[in-house]
């Protein structure tokens, strides 16, 4: 309830007004969701206020305002404030002398309000205006959300009795009362009470009225007990009609989800029986392919040994043509050889070429890296430059804060005489306070107090002010050693540069003098190669004594082919005996398959039996879904025949009343209609 306080307090200093001091007094003890201002005597700017809050607020539920002495202007901005909220569910308008305009106003609300549900209008004077209060009763017709009236004390007349009659005919929610409208106390009279009895019958649902205090003959207050007790009997026979039906449906509902259930569990029966067979079908398909897989691995393995045949074959025409192959390479070494001679001395040749070319290519490296060395002390040169205006950056930046804080300076000494100037008013304010009643004296301190608290949250912004300045002041000062800090890394990475570009200078003289060394090796390689060429003629010659050694291994292979098609015929003499033994297996499990075939029969002819049963018991279910029913058909049509006689016995109480009344003697003194 904090900022509905802050918010009343505020839309009151928009308004030009000062908050009641009571009102805030009674928001700070109220519990969530409930204003109680009983007893208070409201403004006509506090009802403005409220009224403008109320069109937003969306925490309040419950608002009292008995007892304030609402002026009618207060009543209407109140009322018209409450006309677009959609949350306030209890309004108590008692003790408040609402007269035309008020009544008027609350017309507005029934019309437009649609969530208020109690209304509370006792001790006012809402009947004294006859044109106000048929208004008042036409828009208490149109609402549907209202669910208790209070109309105590109001001195409603007989034709506000009518007016309101009227409205109960045609209002369904007040036809649906748990707490009815409260008309003791009025000026009802004879007339008024003949036209609530009037509109009685057309509202079936109304169960207690009380018109006690309103100069109505005992026989009409006796004959709207009677209607009264009748819409009760009525009510607790329908409620007691609505039970039974309820206990029938929720029987009917019983026996569905038994038969559901029952049905259910038969369909699982039969996904288990069908799941066992796919499973037996499977097993017995899984062992097939086993079968057909060993067989197929016998046959591969037949073939793995008709290809190892072939690859021996093949391995001796390969080593025959190796032979050949060795006596052709012995002549084709000895060509080599030669060539070997003439290509080195070529080679020597062009490396002693390719050496000159490269003592020319590091000297011209050499010139280009003196000339980048330097560009490189041109580019030390450039940073230093930089650095320096950068330097002078940073000087400039320096003045510039110096002067922003200088400008921090005169705008603190403005403030400071801003507060003088404010101080001084103030003080002008309480020399023409003191002239003032004795009884706004308190108001007036409150006030000076309220704006001494104004100019030094003025004095804290200003400070804030002052305090953000010196951090976009540190920020500066913060950019500038950055930018300083990277023009220094800037330089360090120049300097490096020129290490590297020296480094490099040195790398290329290293590599001169490994590229005498590798003349050098050049050299020694030549030698190494005429090694070579004699180690050549020694290999040569170990060649043909390799060429010896592979024939004597053609013999041997020769040997072991012998060997291994003695070895064949063993084992195709083996395999065709073990392909018999499967042959018999395969016969003894297609005889066992056929059984499974047989019995699989068998499940599908019980399966069949199960299911003739399962349709005999839906239809058995369904034949007793039928008589219920029907059941429940006798029972509806006993309802309908129990509400006809009870429309019956209304019409012939009806008539009754009416006799009664048209043959009572007072019919002489009322009027004709």
């Amino acid at each position: 309830m904090e900022e509905f306080r802050r918010t009343y307090s505020r839309l009151c200093k928009e308004s030009g007004a000062e908050p009641q001091e009571t009102v805030l007094q009674q928001m700070h003890q109220l519990p969530q969701g409930r204003l109680d201002l009983a007893t208070q005597s409201l403004t006509v700017d506090t009802c403005r206020a409220l009224g403008k809050l109320l069109q937003k607020e969306a925490l309040l539920t419950e608002l009292v305002l008995s007892d304030c002495m609402l002026s009618e202007e207060g009543a209407v901005l109140l009322l018209q404030g409450l006309c677009v909220n959609t949350i306030v569910r209890f309004l108590d308008l008692k003790g408040n002398n609402l007269r035309a305009s008020g009544a008027e106003a609350l017309a507005k609300l029934l019309r437009q309000n649609k969530s208020i549900q109690s209304l509370t209008l006792e001790w006012n004077s809402l009947g004294t205006w006859e044109e106000a209060f048929a208004a008042f009763c036409g828009a208490l017709a149109a609402n549907g959300a209202l669910r208790q009236l209070d109309l105590r004390n109001n001195q409603i007349s007989h034709k506000g009795a009518e007016e309101l009659a009227l409205a109960l005919k045609s209002n369904t929610s007040l036809q649906q009362l748990d707490f009815p409208p409260d008309l003791r106390w009025n000026h009802i009279g004879l007339l008024g009470g003949r036209a609530l009895v009037n509109c009685l019958p057309s509202n079936r649902t109304l169960w207690k009225l009380e018109l006690a205090g309103n100069s109505i003959p005992g026989d009409i207050l006796r004959a709207v007990e009677q209607a009264m007790d009748h819409n009760q009997d009525r009510q607790t026979a329908f409620r007691e009609s609505q039970a039974r039906a309820h206990v029938l449906s929720k029987e009917v509902r019983h026996l569905r989800e038994e038969k559901s259930k029952q049905f259910l569990d038969l369909m699982e029966t039969i996904d288990r029986q069908r799941e066992e067979m796919v499973r037996s079908s499977k097993a017995s398909a899984a062992r097939v392919g086993q079968l057909q897989e060993a067989l197929n691995e016998r046959h591969s393995i037949i073939n793995a040994l008709k290809a190892k045949l072939q690859m021996t074959e093949a391995a001796l025409a390969l080593s025959e043509q190796k032979a050949q192959d060795l006596g052709e390479l012995l002549a084709t070494t000895e060509q080599e050889q030669r060539s070997l001679a003439q290509r080195q001395a070529k080679e020597h040749r062009l490396e002693q070429q390719e050496a000159a070319e490269r003592e020319s290519k590091l000297l011209r490296d050499l010139s280009a890296a003196n000339e980048k060395n330097l560009l490189l002390q041109n580019q030390v040169d450039e940073l230093e430059r930089k650095v320096k205006s950068q330097q002078d950056q940073l000087f400039l930046t320096r003045q510039e804060l110096t002067n922003t804080a200088a400008e921090l300076k005169m705008r603190a000494v403005q403030a400071e005489e801003r507060l003088e100037l404010e101080k001084k008013r103030s003080r002008q304010s309480l020399e023409d306070a003191e002239h003032l009643r004795f009884k706004e004296v308190e108001h007036m301190t409150r006030h000076l107090e309220e704006s001494e608290r104004a100019m030094q949250e003025r004095v804290q912004r200003l400070e804030a002010v002052r305090l953000s300045l010196e951090e976009e002041l540190s920020r500066a000062k913060a950019a500038a050693l950055s930018e300083r800090s990277q023009a220094e890394e800037e330089l360090i990475k120049a300097k490096n540069q020129v290490r590297l570009e020296e480094q490099r200078l040195a790398h290329l003289e290293e590599k001169l003098r490994l590229l005498a060394q590798a003349r050098d090796e050049a050299q020694s390689a030549c030698l190494q190669q005429k090694q070579v060429v004699a180690d050549a003629q020694a290999r040569a010659s170990q060649l043909g004594r390799q060429v010896e050694g592979l024939r004597r291994r053609l013999e041997e292979l020769q040997q072991e082919l012998s060997n291994k098609d003695q070895e064949k015929a063993a084992e195709v003499t083996r395999v065709r005996l073990e392909l018999q033994e499967q042959n018999g297996r395969l016969q003894a499990e297609l005889t066992a398959q056929e059984a499974l075939k047989e019995k699989a029969a068998a499940l599908e002819r019980q399966l069949k039996v199960i299911a003739s049963d399962h349709r005999e018991a839906l239809l058995d279910r369904e034949s007793e879904n039928a008589s219920l029913r029907e059941k429940l058909r006798l029972k509806q049509a006993e309802i309908a025949r129990i509400r006809d006689e009870e429309a019956q016995r209304a019409s012939f109480l009806q008539n009754a009343v009416l006799a009664y009344v048209q043959g009572s003697p007072l019919r002489t003194l009322s009027p004709q209609k």
